[in-house]
Order: structure tokens, then sequence, then C-alpha cells
């Protein structure tokens, strides 16, 4: 052995990168060994197996009066496990809390927290806890030889370094843990039906996982709900040990009302009804009227969602919430843990199956030699006790007459100093013929449990079926119906936005400046309302609140907002370029509103246009979509709607000439500089000035300032034309027109 160098100060040095790699991997091992990982045998990290063992030791089985936790966190901290009592209280209370374990290992008397907050448990001081019934499980062949036994950590006392689990306790109740480098989740199963996986593969150890999963569905999570993760995915997460499962609520519907009655797991109601009321409160939830909780002891999950009418689809609001609230979510599986021989690793059920049943298959052969043992051993004095009694005079008389009877009993008898120890232990009244007859009934007995446990011990078939048999008896006694069902369900998919949003009627007001606004109702006075200093009202559009509302720029790009997203007009506004990011120098000249077939004209100052379908304008993008092509020095007029009954356009220009002309000669287009609408001189400085689309029946309203006059069907009979001429004069007095309209 290389002897370490040391310094004048008899203290030995190590380089740094050394005596860090070590401590490191020291600590990083006792995280992953003794802390945050559990073991394949029981299932339990340390803290839970010496809390469960401690619990015995005190005598709190199912069937004792329940002691304080505190005693119990006490004894845990005093002999076994020198950390923090707050850790341990919490470790405790898990094992407890029935919506945290599948089958609860801690019966708790008092306030042991729930699931809306499982961490809402009272002090230890407050709270009583024995052992369940399931905890028999682990604990019922403790004392059988099963297990090696270790120092605490002053070397005062032993603790056994496994439970003994009869079953999977690691499969049946899952476990969670995080470690230097490493984590495990590990999902809980229903009794029943690792049973009888576990038999099958006594049985057939060339199982396959498939033929295994006729026998484990999937996971059972001790608070229902269903597991919406398709079998094949289900398969693959057995086969890896590691994915991800989908894990969603179950609801009912009761006179009309939507009841929630199990939540995934690790799921808080409260949580969830917080978020249903945020949807609600933003106005993403126009078909949901009310919400309560109705959860008690005897329904622990009871939520109430009251829809507005009986119009509204259950499935389709429920499949929105699953979406966007904790009503659904992934849980994560890896099945890591600690083998057999002590090394971590991810396990697939098949292996860890295997695994755990050669920990048992070892477990009950060293239960079986243990009691062979006993037995052999108690065989061997009943030989020295019979010995004696057929002797019993001349017994007697060696035990008064020799000074040390022991040894002439040894020689006299070939006894051996176990058998001369039991003779010389012997009380008068064990002498009667009485007792003679329960030692050979006994003897008769030891003999058939030897012989039976010999047999067991060297059949290998005998043993297995004693497992089996043991596996059914477990199963029948604690074993329950599942509680998660497994569903193929189709993902969940949210409601677009524009579902959500209530459809109201709302006019979207833009002004000259670029403030946008949106005011409730149709019948509104746009340019009655108050607008900001230096600013006042440039163009207004009607639709419903559900619906997008397109500003188009000078430019000619169009940008998109949703209508409810959009300020109240109580205000004045908020300015656009907020929202949307426009050229340099551009300007907002026009807003459209409506359905996304709804027809609408655009143009340019230039005379140019065409007609587009209202989705066409749409843009997700901030910078907006190029839809109307400008010629330089020109801009855009404000967009005129397309009726379903319109048969006619007309177009006005900045010097006072109208035309109209067929909407048919107009071409419908979704981008470009578009067609000539409106015949302009090339050497005078006239513009077109606004367009307007209007029906056979329907009459042209001409603007001029704050005039207006009304033209009929047969008055613009003269200002008829073909598309693209320069039209005819309005009269004297009207030739400054601002805005067209029909009515």
């Amino acid at each position: 052995m290389k002897v370490q160098e040391l310094n004048f100060d008899g203290i030995e040095r190590v380089p740094m990168a050394r005596f860090t790699e070590k401590a490191y991997l020291d600590y990083s091992m006792y995280v992953i060994l003794d802390r945050a990982l559990p073991h394949i045998g029981d299932g339990l990290k340390p803290v839970q197996r010496r809390i469960v063992y401690a619990m015995s030791d005190l005598g709190l089985s199912a069937g004792s009066k329940p002691k304080k936790a505190a005693r119990t966190v006490g004894d845990v901290l005093g002999k076994f496990h020198p950390h923090g009592d707050s850790a341990c209280y919490e470790a405790m209370v898990h094992m407890a809390q029935p919506f945290s374990y599948r089958y609860p290992i801690v019966d708790g008397h008092g306030n042991w927290g729930s699931q809306d907050d499982p961490k809402s448990f009272a002090a230890m001081r407050y709270t009583e806890a024995r052992l369940t019934a399931y905890a028999r499980i682990l604990l019922a062949e403790l004392g059988q030889g099963t297990v090696d036994w270790v120092a605490n950590f002053d070397g005062t006392l032993k603790e056994p370094s496994l439970l003994p689990a009869a079953l999977p306790n690691l499969l049946l109740n899952g476990t969670s843990g995080i470690a230097v480098g490493m984590s495990t989740d590990v999902p809980p199963h229903n009794i029943r039906e690792v049973a009888t996986a576990l038999i099958r593969l006594l049985d057939r150890p060339k199982t396959t996982l498939p033929q295994l999963m006729r026998h484990i569905d999937g996971p059972d999570f001790p608070t229902g709900g269903e597991l919406v993760s398709s079998r094949g995915d289900i398969e693959q997460i057995y086969r890896t040990g590691s994915g991800t499962l989908r894990l969603r609520g179950t609801y009912e519907i009761e006179n009309g009302e939507v009841v929630i009655t199990q939540l995934p797991h690790q799921t808080s109601g409260a949580k969830v009804l917080e978020q249903i009321a945020a949807q609600m409160r933003a106005k993403k939830l126009p078909m949901m009227e009310d919400l309560r909780d109705e959860s008690d002891h005897e329904c622990p999950t009871r939520l109430v969602l009251t829809p507005r009418s009986s119009r509204v689809d259950i499935d389709t609001l429920m499949s929105h919430l699953f979406a966007t609230t904790d009503l659904e979510r992934t849980v994560r599986v890896n099945c890591n843990v600690i083998g057999v021989d002590g090394r971590p690793r991810v396990y697939g059920l098949k292996a860890l199956l295997e695994e755990w049943l050669a920990f048992r298959v070892a477990t009950v052969r060293r239960r079986l030699e243990h009691r062979l043992d006993r037995v052999t051993t108690r065989l061997h004095v009943l030989d020295g006790l019979l010995i004696a009694y057929l002797n019993i005079d001349e017994v007697i008389r060696i035990i008064r007459e020799e000074d040390k009877p022991k040894p002439v009993l040894m020689d006299r008898y070939k006894l051996t100093d176990a058998q001369a120890e039991s003779i010389l232990d012997l009380k008068l009244r064990h002498l009667a013929k009485l007792e003679e007859m329960k030692l050979s009934g006994e003897r008769t007995d030891l003999l058939a449990e030897q012989a039976d446990l010999e047999a067991t011990l060297q059949s290998k078939a005998k043993l297995n079926e004693l497992i089996k048999r043991e596996l059914t008896e477990l199963a029948e006694t604690h074993g329950d119906e599942r509680r998660t069902a497994i569903v193929d369900r189709q993902p969940a998919q949210a409601m677009a936005e524009s579902e959500l949003v209530t459809s109201d009627p709302v006019t979207v007001i833009l002004s000259e400046r670029g403030w946008a606004r949106a005011a409730k109702g149709h019948d509104i006075d746009a340019e009655a309302l108050a607008y900001r200093s230096g600013d006042r009202f440039l163009a207004a559009s009607t639709g419903r609140s559900n619906q997008l509302a397109v500003f188009v720029d000078s430019t000619g790009r169009a940008y998109s907002l949703a209508a409810h997203t959009l300020p109240s007009a109580r205000g004045q506004g908020e300015p656009l370029s907020g929202h949307v990011n426009p050229p340099d120098g551009a300007s907002f000249c026009t807003v459209l509103i409506g359905a996304p077939q709804d027809r609408w004209i655009v143009a340019s100052s230039a005379g140019y246009g065409f007609v587009v379908k209202l989705e066409d304008l749409y843009s997700r993008n901030k910078a907006g979509k190029a839809v109307l092509r400008v010629p330089q020095g020109h801009t855009v007029v404000s967009a005129a709607p397309v009726g379903d009954g319109a048969r006619w356009i007309g177009a006005v220009s900045s010097d006072g000439r109208l035309l109209a002309f067929a909407i048919e000669e107009l071409p419908e287009l979704s981008k470009g500089k578009g067609n000539r609408i409106l015949g302009l001189p090339s050497n005078a400085d006239a513009n077109l000035a606004a367009v307007c689309a209007f029906g056979e029946r329907q009459r042209l309203r001409i603007m001029s300032g704050q005039r207006w006059m009304t033209l009929k069907h047969k008055d613009l009979e003269r200002y008829h034309g073909q598309r693209g001429r320069r039209g005819m004069a309005l009269p004297r007095g009207w030739r400054k027109v601002g805005r067209l309209a029909a009515e």
C-alpha cells in the first residue's frame, strides 16, 4: 500500500481535484443509495423503511391503539435516521395520504393534508398514527431470517437492510425522487393485476410483454381518473421503463350541469377551479355561467360547472378545459430504482417483475431455511427429552447425586450439550406422563413439517407453487377494483380564440392619427365621440366582437387585430402602432370588420382598386401583409363593404365627378394594384375621394362636410357609365365630397 506524504504538521496532503472528485462521488452515491431512490425489493427509500420498522418496533400494528406521530418521528431520528424532523414527518405523512399512496402504509388520525393541499397537514404533536393492515405485507416475515440486519448510525442497534415484502410494493404504490444526476418516477398499479402477472411469469418465464399486459392494463392511480394514453404508448413505456402518460379527470352530467368527480393524480381541485375562473374573468369562457366546489368527506372531489344554456356543447367545452387546465396533465415515468445487486438502473415492466420475483424467491427460500433450522433444532432437543423420559429415574438420580450432572448425562446417554441443557431445564411438573405424550405428538408434527420443508426447498416447482399460493391469498385479502379507467380518447383540443369570445355587436373606430377603439353596438355616432387634441374621426366599421378587425395603412399593407382586444370607446383608444409595426412614415387610412367571406372594395387615391374577400386581408404578423399596391404620391381611400344585394359601385373624385358602374366590371382579387375604377386627368390635381357599393333599391348618400344629399336610383342614371370613365360632375356646391354611403 502506498503511504501518503505527510508534511511537518502531520496533515495529509491531497490534490484539490482528487479530493473534490472523491467527496462529490461519495456524496452522490450516498444520495442515490441512502436517500432518494427506492430498492426494488420493498419499494421503499431508507427513511420510509425506517419509519415503518420503527412503528412496528413500537407495536403500532393495525389492531393497536395509535400513538402520537411525534413519538414515531422521535424514535426514527434517535435510533435510525439522524436527519431533520420535518423531512421525516413529511415522508410519514406521504405514506398516510390515500390520495398519494394507492395502498397507504400508515393509518393517520387527525389532519394529514388534503388533495387540494397535500402539505396542509397538522404538526406531528397533534396527529396520531399506526400501521395499516397492508403494512403486514412488508413486515410479516421480518423475524424469520429473511433479511440481513445492519448496525444503525451509532452502532448501538440493529436495523433491517430491507423489508421482506411479500408483494412488489414498488409497483403497487409507486414512488418519486430526485438524486444526483438521476431521478425516479414509478406510477402505482393494482394489486390483483400485478399478482396475476407475477403468477403468469412463475408459470411461464418466457412470457412476452404483450402477454403480461393482458394482466396489467396500465398504472392505477389512487385518485382514479382516466388514463387516455394509447395502448401503444403504454406498451412502449413498459418496454423502455420511461416516457409520459396522459391523465384526465372524469365528469358526469347532472341536471344539465357538469360534475367533475375524479381528478388526475396530484391535481388540486381548488387550482382547477381557479384556472377556470381566470378564463371566465378574462371573458374567454362565454359558455360558462357559474362554478362551485361541493367536495366533502363523503365526496372528496365534486366540482360543479354550470353552462350558460342547454345549447352549449358539453363535449367541446370539456375538451377545451382538458387542454387549458389541470383537468388533463402528463405524468412522467422513469423506473430508475436500485436493483437486487445494489446498483441503480432503469427497468422495463418485465425486467422489474423478474427482478422482484428473484428477490421474492430468495426471501422465501431464506424463510424456509430459517424455519427448517428451527425445526431441526427443536427435533434434536425433543430427541434428548424423550431419552430422559424413557430413563427418568436414572436421570433424576444423576441430577441429585452428581456434582456436575451435565457431562455425566452427556456421557451416559450420548447427548449433546443442547440436549443435556434442555433436560436440566425441565420443571418437575413437566415430568408427568401427559407431557411425554405431548412431546411425542410435537415430534411427529415437526418431522412431517421438516419433510415438507426439505421437499419444498429441493423442488423449484413446489417453491414456485408456494409463492403463487401466497400471492393469490394476499391479492384476495388486500386487492380491490381498478380505479383508473384506461380509455383511448382523442387529444384535447382548445377552442379557437374567436369561439371563446362573445359575439356582441361592435363598432370599430379609427382616428386620423391612428388611434383605434371599439364601441358596443352598431348605433354609434362615431364622429360625435371625444378625440385627442388635434385628432378627429377618420373611419368606422361595424361587426361582431369575435371577429378580426383589419386596418389598412397608406402603403397598402393590411393588419389584423381581434376586435375584443381593442380598448373600449369609453376612452380615447390606443395607438395602433403599439400593436403592429407599419413602415416608417405610413399612416392608417381605413378599417374593415366582418365575416371572413364578406367582400370589400379597396382602392387607392390613384383611382385603382378591386373587390377582395376579408379573409384575404388577414395577417398574423405584426408587420402586416402587402395587399394593395399604391402608386407613389398616392394613398388608400376608405374601404367600402359589398353587401349581398350590391349591384353598383359609386366612385367620386376630389374634383366632384361621380361615376356609377356595374359591380361585375370590377374584378375580385386577393392583392395587387387592381383595375382602374375612375378616370382621372393626368395634368390635374385630382384623386379618387371615395367609393361605395349599393343595390338597385338603395340610395346613394353624398356627404360634403356637415351637409349631405341623397340620390335615388333614377337620379343616378345620368352618372352611369363604364368602369374607368371620367364620370359626370356633381351639382355646384356638392363637389367637395368626403364620403359616400348606401342607404
